[in-house]
């Protein structure tokens, strides 16, 4: 067996500062490492509340909000990045970028996911998440597939963990008969709403995500409701409402 190569004076420098980082923050342990390729952009106001990043305020702001800066950090030129490193801990993460230390909260992230297919390889695909640090700075991580694989851990390990700190809160909050807000998206105990259109949880029949959408299905042919996963924040805490919420197993 091959003895790990011992670490350099500015890996332990780094490991330091992110160990003190996330002590600062109060995370918890580190339960894994990985890299990934990063870029910041300017720090935006956004709504930051909820189940979806938006419970407090009224969901056309939100959707506001999402239209002019959510979408502006997604663009083609916020693709290209530099290597990062990736600590996830108990209850956040830390992001280690162009000698600085960002650190995420699950129980208060808002997570938009976009995936990109490769025109010259439609076999590989990449897939951006966009967050936003303590600090007020949004975050863009980007994961390539290889050829004939799947997406890096990192990405659904973080969505699971975000949508297991948001859970309760969101439960709470649909009990006690408010409404949240995941893009276009809203949801409350009785229905489930997509611009003007809305289907009580009863007469829901199936669910599914099909060629980067999300598609609600309510008695017809086609989707009742339906809208772009880029633009529903926290998608596995969206989904993981809907299968509660909706009757039987109609997941596709």
């Amino acid at each position: 067996m091959t003895a790990p190569e011992p670490r350099t004076g500015g890996e332990e420098l780094l490991l330091a500062r992110i160990s003190a980082a996330a002590g600062r923050a109060r995370i918890g342990k580190r339960r894994a490492t990985y890299a990934a390729t990063a870029r910041t952009v300017p720090a935006r106001t956004a709504p930051s509340r909820g189940a979806g990043g938006a419970l407090a305020y009224p969901w056309y702001l939100c959707r506001l909000w999402y239209d002019r800066y959510a979408r502006y950090v997604r663009s083609p030129a916020a693709t290209a990045g530099t290597v990062a490193r990736l600590d996830l801990y108990e209850r956040g993460m830390t992001v280690a970028v162009h000698d600085r230390i960002h650190v995420v909260r699950y129980e208060s992230a808002a997570v938009f996911q976009e995936v990109t297919r490769h025109r010259d390889d439609p076999a590989r695909f990449t897939t951006a998440y966009t967050l936003t640090a303590l600090g007020g700075e949004r975050i863009v991580l980007r994961s390539t597939s290889e050829r004939g694989g799947g997406t890096a851990a990192w990405g659904p390990e973080l969505q699971r963990a975000v949508a297991q700190a948001r859970l309760p809160r969101a439960l709470a909050a649909l009990r006690d008969g408010e409404r949240l807000a995941f893009g276009d998206f809203r949801l409350s105990a009785e229905e489930i709403v997509c611009g003007k259109a809305a289907a009580r949880w009863e007469l829901v029949e199936q669910t599914a995500i099909r060629n980067g959408r999300v598609e609600v299905h309510a008695g017809g042919a086609g989707p009742l409701l339906a809208c772009d996963v880029s633009g529903v924040p926290n998608l596995f805490l969206f989904w993981t409402l809907v299968e509660r919420l909706r009757p039987g197993d109609g997941h596709a």
